[in-house]
């Protein structure tokens, strides 16, 4: 049998030969496939961790042979035809407008410059950048390191309990991410169409055919780009939600605004780390916009820091998704030392009457006029107000509807918060986390953090003095939006100075005005930075 093979193999391959001298000189099919079979390391994960540089459609670094022909630039006949010095991977410049549409304020771009990038699925160039990874380490090293970074995250989840929800998906997430060569974040490209250059000199491609991307890619472009899937969230977070303790003492409502005052610390934090360190600290994201994105992780909203970050710097995503739903899982671990550092055990001790009873006609009208409030005042913040009292509504409509509430705080929320959790986790590629920027980014999110906690304290302190009836400074800060965390952390700390002293549903009354007041700050920061 062995012989008969042999022989036939080389029989294939005289025929071959014999064909390839009276026609084009193509290698016989075996060999081609051989050929591919050997070359089948490069693209294993060992040979994507030892890469260097980070993939050309990222960087624009395109070999010269995956580049078009080279002007000279001598010749001022290359200005008629840009298109003619243009391809997929990107163009060479060759006009003053595409080197005034390209140049930023760290480099000005010549004419006889190369422009790498890529065109996406809709004909729009997206140009590469270069990638700083943290002490300059190679890019498949990022990789590497992001790995057991993502590890720890899924440990935290599944072992520690923080927030196991969504660290489990974002964690994965980030390791499809930086599974090197699997392209489950490449984005969908465009090739083989008609570029043209728009007046502005950026170029666009149509007629061409789109290479499909990644599935976290369009995971991202479905749900975070358009900002549907934080929607979908509050909708079910509204469906899950009782307005009712703040229905009954509407005061609180001060608590969970004083508590955003970290929206506000982490904001003129970061543009201070910006007037520090340069404009560019932000990876080119504008400082203002930066800014607002990373301030809004004071309070403690993971949806709404995700809505808004997504509109207004999509490139720290990431980090500031992470930043906000770790500190949410952290609330039993840092609040209670700020809550005992600014009270005293007497007024830890304050018990507080019980809450009146709610009307169902009351809980009913409570949506209906804040989202109407909401069109009047602030319409940029309607989305996330509107879908937080849709769900909300259909909670306390009762059984008529009682199947949309239902799939609203189930099923919905369930499978939305998976697509959400591996998005952002897909932000987490290492020529997007490991830098400076990361960790200014998480450095700010703890101290506005810690800033909230203890504003709305404060605040509980400064209504006692106001008011007779007091409040026990434990319930402010509930006033931060992680819900019910705040609020029970609140209640367990009284309950330790006081085994009687329940607070638990007294403190739901700052922190769902928390939830109401982030998603009005986000919509404030939007109308200011958009």
């Amino acid at each position: 049998m062995k012989k008969f093979l042999t022989a036939l193999l080389v029989a294939s391959f005289a025929c071959a030969s014999f064909a390839g001298e009276e026609s084009a000189p193509a290698k016989p099919a075996w060999e081609t496939t051989l050929a591919k079979v050997k070359n089948l390391t490069s693209d294993t994960g060992i040979s994507g961790f030892i890469k260097k540089e980070a993939p050309a459609y990222i960087t624009g670094n395109f070999a010269a042979s995956d580049r078009p022909e080279k002007p000279d630039i001598a010749n001022p006949g290359i200005r008629e035809n840009p298109a003619k010095y243009a391809n997929r991977n990107g163009f060479w410049v060759t006009t003053e407008q595409q080197a005034a549409a390209f140049s930023t304020a760290k480099h000005k771009v010549e004419i006889g410059e190369w422009i790498g990038g890529y065109f996406d699925e809709k004909g729009a160039f997206v140009a590469g950048h270069k990638v700083k990874t943290l002490l300059g380490m190679p890019y498949g090293v990022g990789q590497l390191i992001m790995i057991p970074l993502c590890l720890i995250m899924i440990y935290l989840a599944i072992v520690k309990g923080f927030e196991p929800l969504l660290l489990l998906p974002i964690g994965f997430g980030g390791l499809l991410a930086n599974c090197p060569l699997a392209g489950v974040t490449a984005p969908a490209m465009m090739h083989d169409g008609v570029i043209a250059f728009l007046e502005s000199g950026v170029p666009v491609m149509t007629g061409g055919i789109v290479e499909p991307g990644g599935f976290l890619h369009y995971f991202f472009t479905l749900g975070i780009d358009t900002g549907v899937f934080p929607i979908m969230i509050f909708m079910g977070v509204g469906a899950m939600t009782d307005f009712g303790p703040l229905i009954a003492n509407p005061k609180m409502a001060l608590l969970g605004g004083a508590a955003q005052f970290g929206i506000f610390f982490a904001l003129f934090g970061a543009l201070g780390l910006a007037a520090l360190f340069g404009a560019d600290f932000f990876g080119g994201v504008d400082p203002v916009k930066a800014a607002a994105s990373i301030g809004i992780i004071g309070g403690a909203d993971g949806p709404t820091a995700i809505w808004l970050t997504s509109r207004l710097a999509p490139d720290l995503l990431g980090a500031i998704a992470v930043a906000a739903y770790s500190y949410m899982a952290l609330v039993p671990i840092i609040q209670p030392p700020i809550m005992n550092a600014l009270t005293t055990k007497a007024e830890r001790a304050i018990k507080m009457p019980p809450l009146r009873e709610v009307k169902r006609i009351e809980k009913i009208c409570f949506p209906l006029i804040v989202l109407l409030l909401c069109a009047v005042l602030l319409p940029s913040a309607v989305p996330l107000i509107g879908a937080l009292m849709l769900g909300n509504l259909a909670k306390e409509a009762g059984p008529s509807v009682a199947r949309i509430s239902d799939t609203m705080s189930n099923a919905l929320i369930n499978i939305v918060t998976i697509m959400l959790g591996l998005s952002v986790g897909s932000k987490l590629a290492c020529e997007k986390f490991l830098s400076g920027t990361t960790l200014g980014i998480l450095a700010l999110g703890l101290c506005a953090f810690c800033v909230g906690t203890a504003a709305g304290v404060l605040m509980a302190k400064l209504m006692n003095l106001l008011s007779k009836e007091k409040i026990n400074p434990l319930i402010g800060s509930a006033g931060v939006s992680a819900v019910p965390m705040a609020a029970r952390v609140s209640n367990k700390i009284s309950l330790q100075n006081d085994p009687t002293n329940f607070l638990l549903m007294q403190a739901m009354g700052p922190n769902v005005s928390g939830v109401i007041g982030s998603a009005v700050v986000a919509g404030v920061l939007y109308t200011l930075c958009r």
